[in-house]
């Protein structure tokens, strides 16, 4: 058992600047001079100034995510333009036993907090095994143990945005009462996209002001 930081890791994208800015221009023409290349940031600013967000919804920026389950409950809450799978206790035992600690925490509240997660962790998987032991099910088994898993357990999921879904995400999330932990989330997120290599994202972050 182990408690660990949060984790974020991009693993795929698609489309950028450029695609977000020939699905604006589908309605005339998709042709892609040297000229319309450099109107490119011009055209993305007054998109998303205008309101005019369904070009930005043409690309896809996926990350894999290990979080606590109260922050993984809020990125669920992001479900319309998003796509989300997570591991399932209720398919598979949790045997990376894993969980989050909060570092802003007194050391005395650690402690008990550290000692707390590692007793539900070993009732979770004690009572797994003496189920199985009775005469129940496996399958039952492992999706009913799981009560005992509390917030603070860690789960990886995949995570998918399109760009107008990731901006919303973002402007809630990035918020100064967001909860901390899905703030750093979405910072680290963003971090990570403006450090593609070429950076096709970076006249669309600019136009939606982050």
């Amino acid at each position: 058992m182990s408690f660990q930081n949060n984790k974020v890791e991009l693993v795929g994208w698609y489309g950028g600047d450029e695609t977000h800015a020939l699905s604006a221009w589908t309605s005339t023409s998709r042709e892609l001079s040297e000229t319309k290349q450099a109107r490119i940031p011009s055209l993305l600013k007054m998109l998303a100034e205008s309101g005019h967000e369904s070009p930005f919804e043409k690309s896809s920026i996926s990350f894999l995510v290990t979080t606590d389950i109260a922050t993984h409950i809020q990125l669920l809450k992001h479900r319309i333009g998003v796509s989300i799978n997570a591991e399932s206790a209720r398919y598979k035992e949790l045997k990376d036993d894993k969980y989050y600690l909060p570092k802003d925490w007194p050391l005395d509240e650690q402690a008990r907090y550290i000692a707390f997660m590692e007793d539900a962790l070993m009732r979770y998987h004690d009572t797994l095994e003496r189920l199985v032991a009775g005469g129940m099910n496996r399958k039952r088994a492992k999706e009913s143990a799981r009560f005992y898993l509390p917030y603070g357990n860690q789960i990886t999921a995949d995570v998918m945005f399109n760009w107008r879904s990731f901006n919303h995400f973002l402007g809630l999330r990035m918020k100064p009462d967001a909860q901390r932990e899905i703030c750093w989330l979405a910072e680290e997120m963003l971090l990570q996209v403006r450090e593609i290599p070429g950076s096709p994202f970076k006249h669309t972050i600019e136009a939606f002001g982050h």
